[in-house]
């Protein structure tokens, strides 16, 4: 069995809540649920799957922490890790709509890491993410905000899919 280390940057603590839903869905110990504010990028290490998540602020941007944490990643070596992205947007913002997402995927993108978990953004209204990349959402987008009944049906359906990787 894979083990799995979810890393999270939260500012409001939405992240922090969609991260421990992921956890409990996944039988991940609390343990290997990370703040990003509180451990330094080698931290991955220990993990055959790595879970990032983090929220989209302002223009779009990536949560601080994570941004802080992606920098020091994008420096690692992560041939055969595996590498799952979340995250949490409003889709009202909706030129940027869960931009964090595509930002981590984008970012890593040199590292080797090995992408897995795509997801669906169906339900949600917005006019771009950069989740989309050519045609694909590459990790699961959550709307809080907007649609919070939709969240812990996203994270099981999400979860159902890294199973699947879990084997």
């Amino acid at each position: 069995m894979k083990k799995i280390g979810i890393f999270y940057g939260s500012t409001t603590g939405t992240t922090l809540e969609v991260a421990q839903e992921i956890a409990k869905c996944l039988d991940v110990k609390p343990e290997d649920v990370h703040d990003v504010a509180s451990v330094s990028p080698s931290s991955v290490a220990g993990y055959d799957m790595v879970i990032l998540g983090a929220s989209t602020w302002g223009a779009g941007d990536l949560q601080e922490d994570m941004a802080t944490f992606i920098d020091g990643l994008q420096a690692l070596d992560l041939e055969n890790k595996e590498v799952a992205i979340f995250g949490c947007g409003d889709e009202s913002m909706s030129d940027t709509f869960c931009n964090s997402v595509g930002e981590i995927y984008h970012r890593l993108h040199d590292t080797h890491a090995m992408f897995i978990a795509p997801f669906n953004n169906d339900g949600y209204n917005y006019q771009h993410s950069d989740s989309n990349v050519h045609g694909l959402i590459v990790g699961l987008c959550i709307d809080n905000v907007n649609h919070p009944e939709m969240t812990s049906d996203r994270v099981k359906k999400w979860c159902d899919v890294i199973k699947e990787e879990i084997v």
